[in-house]
């Protein structure tokens, strides 16, 4: 099986591809999300693995939308415990370093780390594992990487500090994507959608209610304006589901008075 991922071996996205498919895969990184759903959507992979929400630093809202662009479906879900590490090449203690280098939402999750070592500047760069990849190739003194573990020991690197967000107890969802609309053969229990509501007093009211009255228990909505209509907005909700005839129910409700509706995928919640 052909799996994209964002970033390079040894990133978490690489740790949920083996940890969800095992490990008889064929991983293809690229250095965008964009990327990554263009090559699902032209058949380039079978499927992807995308973050797209973390329990400190909060949702990857734009990655919500190239999974809308892209036309692609959320099959399922799957929950990482994330430990940040600072590593560096071999021999080097934590005051040789200067710099620290990662994503931004990793550098996010670890900013009670830097505010205690003021002599390391954290930037953000394009991913946890390249980083640690570029520091052991090109062999970087004064670098630092924050990455997984998976990270050091694949490139060869020393933990100079281990366990540094901020919040230990930190999670990223992630989300498997596929082209084509899958063939539901358990029950769901959550749903990925995107509602566009009309321009109109208490819409988002009158939306809100009509889930609550079918039991739909939201864990997420996002807003983002419609490019082409001003005072228009869509939402990108996560919503678990009690009973999916009460689900289907609200959908049809919400698109006959209310709004577009757009379901990105219905599947299991794994949390």
């Amino acid at each position: 099986m052909k799996i994209a991922i964002q970033g390079v071996l040894g990133s978490f996205h690489h740790q949920v591809a083996q940890q969800y498919f095992g490990k008889d895969i064929e991983v293809f990184g690229f250095n965008t999300f964009e990327e990554v759903a263009k090559s699902v959507e032209s058949d380039a992979v079978d499927v992807a693995v995308m973050a797209i929400e973390n329990s400190i630093a909060g949702a990857i809202l734009p990655n919500y939308d190239i999974i809308d662009r892209h036309e692609l479906y959320v099959v399922d879900e799957y929950y990482l415990p994330i430990s940040h590490n600072l590593m560096a090449l071999p021999g080097q203690q934590l005051a040789d370093i200067t710099e620290a280098r990662s994503h931004p939402m990793a550098l996010l999750q670890c900013k009670n780390f830097f505010a205690k070592h003021l002599g390391i500047k954290p930037i953000d760069d394009v991913d946890t594992a390249y980083i640690a990849k570029v520091i052991s190739e090109q062999k970087i003194k004064g670098l630092a990487a924050v990455a997984s573990v998976k990270a050091a020991e694949f490139y060869g690197l020393e933990l100079l500090a281990e366990d540094i967000q901020t919040i230990k107890n930190n999670f990223t969802r992630f989300i498997i994507l596929q082209k084509d609309k899958p063939q539901s053969v358990t029950t769901p229990t959550k749903a990925s959608l995107k509602i566009t509501i009309k321009n109109q007093k208490g819409g988002l009211a009158k939306l809100l209610t009509v889930l609550s009255d079918n039991d739909l228990d939201l864990t997420k909505i996002q807003s983002i304006p419609v490019m082409s209509k001003p005072w228009e907005y869509s939402f990108f909700i996560d919503t678990l589901i009690a009973d999916e005839a009460k689900f289907n129910k609200a959908m049809e409700s919400i698109a006959a008075n209310y709004g577009a509706v757009k379901i990105f995928g219905t599947y299991q919640s794994r949390k």
